[in-house]
């Protein structure tokens, strides 16, 4: 039986932390404490063209549909408060699949310390469309256009995992909660170090920062452009690496040696290149034989094949 709007709402009012506070046509944001910034941030995740229903367990595409956002909003030196939540459901989604989806973000949501504010919903004729907006206070916006020549820079985490998940997921492969593959958990259920922005942005020394999300090629290059900066890319890194989108990691520059950046961080930093005054291109590799372009190899938004 088809969803209805009502259902779908007190079910939303029933769960999500701040759920009850539903009840009029617009939602309120808290106060902007003294010193501090309003930071916004807006991921829409749709059906057959960032998930799969075949494949995408409710509860842990609950669970990513908020990651993503605070990830975006951690990465900018920003705490996290609410959310606003759009479900566009087509009638494929029923009774319990919805509940197992509210019921993780419910709980997602709640050891995050977020709470909806408000949202909307909608059928469709058939899939699933998420929209989560996610906001949060930052003593120190810390952007993308900082990075300075000379500075290095590091990811906070291995990359290239989700994209082998999905890999696998294409091949055949489904996820087992009894068996977990890390390479599916990577791209179904992905944890990104959430507070290591914060605390990057504490560090004058850090001088920009994004969230890895559409692969290590295409968000270097968002870097590089938004500092008016060349960055020479370590030639280590493997395809997986430099192609691989959803990644969720911190991926920032400074002018720091990495060893005391790790001392003060309390965890191992991946290199992954160094800006450099503006040459030829955006991003450069030395190959071995002399320095080449590197090509734009991340996830296209508005791709259908």
């Amino acid at each position: 039986m088809r969803l209805k709007e009502a259902k779908v709402l007190a079910r939303i009012r029933e769960l999500l932390p701040g759920g009850g506070s539903l009840v009029d046509d617009c939602g309120a944001l808290p106060p902007t404490p003294p010193d501090h910034t309003l930071l916004v941030t807006t991921d829409l995740m749709e059906s057959d063209q960032h998930f799969s229903l075949d494949w995408h367990p409710p509860d842990l595409l609950a669970r990513k549909l908020l990651m993503v956002n605070l990830s975006d909003l951690d990465a900018s030196g920003a705490q996290p408060f609410g959310f606003t939540l759009t479900l566009a459901l087509g009638p494929g989604i029923d009774g319990p699949w919805l509940d197992n989806f509210l019921e993780s973000l419910a709980e997602v949501s709640g050891r995050a310390g977020v709470r909806v504010l408000g949202g909307d919903t909608v059928g469709r004729p058939s899939g699933l469309g998420l929209g989560l907006t996610a906001f949060g206070f930052a003593v120190r916006w810390l952007r993308r256009d900082g990075l300075r020549p000379g500075d290095r820079i590091f990811v906070d985490q291995p990359l290239g995992a989700s994209l082998r998940g999905l890999r696998k997921l294409q091949a055949g492969q489904r996820w087992d909660p009894a068996r977990p593959d890390p390479d599916l958990e990577a791209h179904l259920d992905p944890k990104p170090n959430l507070g290591l922005g914060l605390r990057l942005a504490a560090m004058p020394e850090v001088h920009a920062c994004l969230d890895l999300s559409d692969g290590l090629s295409r968000d270097l290059r968002n870097l590089a452009e938004a500092s008016k900066v060349s960055i020479m890319v370590d030639p280590g890194l493997d395809e997986d690496a430099l192609r691989g989108g959803e990644d969720y990691a911190r991926c920032f520059g400074s002018d720091l040696p990495q060893p005391e950046l790790e001392l003060r961080l309390g965890r191992a930093l991946i290199p992954v290149g160094q800006a450099v005054d503006p040459g030829s291109a955006s991003l450069l590799v030395y190959d071995g034989r002399g320095t080449r372009t590197l090509p734009d190899l991340g996830f296209d938004h508005f791709a259908h094949d």
